[in-house]
């Protein structure tokens, strides 16, 4: 691959070859991407429409790009992601979706790099003004207004563009909910400016993600129909448990039906963020595997939250952090082409979801957003083993389960591999600096605590 801006059409041809060998794949028997896979082509990609604009339905999040160690730092691997992004290209994914905070503030460099061996017009970016954690901090209006400008403005630098063509406010309905939403876009003019910044043409669609309080989502909604301000896109999560069981988790979040139809309804249309729950719906407990793969053998497990996703058509984009080539592999498989969920799938897939409501795993998307700890714990990884080990069967009741001996040395085994002793629960000190940058609302103090009785127990042996 030349480093200098091809074509399109160029890059097709150059890379015909090379990728056809690539382009038939499947599902592992388990669910999960990679291993002995079954035939399945990957086709031709699915466009939506966002007002004069097109976009593909299979999104790249950027915000898992895999990393290395550099010099005792953990950097982005860049060849990694331009194999990825080539990849990704050469099978129609157009729409790139990052933020400054991504990758500890690395991944609008490295996605901009990546891309800017293409032709502008080819692909389309988006980013945010990831200005929450500038709020809260006792800055003045003017202030904040001057650092949220900076971050917008170094976004164009970092990317290597003159026009972003997506732009949202970053992450809204979190913290206190509308005062928040105030500080950080209103009472300082950032919105006003963002707006003009649309009419400039430096911003070709503008909208916000949401995370947390309903009376957030409903007031920004308001201001679209009273015609204050217009919303191009919005961005949500959505996913087959979220759907109807988002409150399982937490009491405070909101179902996703009701956030897709609000939308609907407007003709505003939505990007979808978390179609995997971080993972979580494509390593799901064995029984709902077995549930899944008993009406589609051929399909990985993960496929059904994306064609659910795909199935509604006002979804815009349905965006998957693919660390790995063949996560890529599987979801290009899943969305193209589309093959919509019928009505009798649409109620399969809810009694699936159904399944998955009554486990306890807790609701961890691996965002990273609750790091760093300030005590060195690694909380993304803890809290994923827990939810492993309850998926696979090894959280034994008590010495009474005939499959105790085993479940207790795997759990043991498996966290002192999966998790430094310095960094597990049991070095928390409840500080609860993270809780509050949890989009899904986790205790996570009072998760750790569990963990790390439930641990000293299996230590001691006397669950």
């Amino acid at each position: 691959m030349e480093e200098k801006a091809i074509s399109r059409r160029e890059f097709l041809k150059k890379s015909a070859v090379a990728g056809a060998g690539a382009a038939v794949l499947g599902a592992c028997s388990d669910g999960s991407a990679g291993g002995s896979r079954s035939a399945l082509e990957i086709g031709e990609m699915p466009l939506r429409r966002c007002g004069d604009d097109s976009v593909s339905l299979l999104g790249y999040g950027c915000m898992r790009w895999p990393t290395v160690m550099q010099n005792g730092r953990m950097v982005i691997d860049q060849e990694k992601v331009n194999e990825l992004v080539d990849y990704a290209y050469r099978h129609g994914v157009t729409y790139y979706d990052t933020a400054p905070v991504y990758v500890q503030g690395q991944s609008e460099r490295a996605t901009g790099i990546a891309l800017s061996r293409y032709p502008r017009e080819s692909f389309r970016i988006a980013t945010k003004l990831s200005n929450q954690r500038m709020a809260g901090q006792g800055l003045s209006p003017e202030q904040l207004y001057k650092e949220s400008i900076d971050m917008y403005e170094n976004s164009f630098k970092e990317l290597g563009v003159d026009y972003i063509d997506y732009y949202l406010l970053h992450s809204i309905g979190g913290g206190d909910g509308l005062p928040l939403l105030r500080e950080r876009f209103f009472d300082n003019g950032v919105l006003d400016f963002l707006v003009k910044e649309r009419e400039k043409g430096k911003i070709r669609h503008l909208g916000w993600s949401f995370h947390g309080d309903v009376a957030v989502f409903d007031y920004m909604l308001s201001l679209h129909d009273e015609g204050k301000y217009r919303w191009d896109f919005v961005q949500i999560q959505m996913n087959y448990l979220d759907w109807r069981h988002a409150k399982a988790t937490n009491e405070r979040n909101i179902n996703a039906e009701y956030l897709y139809g609000e939308l609907e309804k407007r003709g505003i249309p939505c990007t979808i963020m978390e179609p995997l729950l971080g993972g979580r719906l494509s390593n799901v407990p064995d029984h709902v595997a077995e549930f899944l793969k008993t009406r589609e053998p051929d399909r990985s497990v993960a496929s059904w939250a994306f064609r659910f996703c795909g199935t509604y058509p006002g979804v815009l984009s349905v965006l998957s952090g693919m660390t790995y080539m063949e996560h890529l592999q599987d979801n290009l498989t899943s969305l193209a082409p589309l093959k919509p969920l019928t009505e009798d799938d649409l109620e399969y897939l809810q009694r699936a979801a159904n399944l998955m409501a009554a486990y306890p795993t807790i609701p961890c998307n691996q965002c990273n957003y609750c790091m760093p700890c300030p005590y060195g714990l690694d909380i993304p990884n803890i809290l994923t083993f827990y939810n492993k080990c309850i998926n696979e069967g090894n959280m034994p009741d008590g010495r009474q389960d005939p499959n105790y001996k085993k479940a207790r040395r795997a759990f043991l085994v498996g966290y002192a591999r999966a998790v430094p002793n310095l960094r597990q629960s049991d070095h928390c000190t409840g500080c609860n600096q993270c809780s509050p940058e949890c989009p899904q609302r986790i205790d996570i103090p009072a998760e750790l605590r569990k963990i790390d009785l439930y641990a000293e127990q299996l230590k001691q042996d006397n669950l």
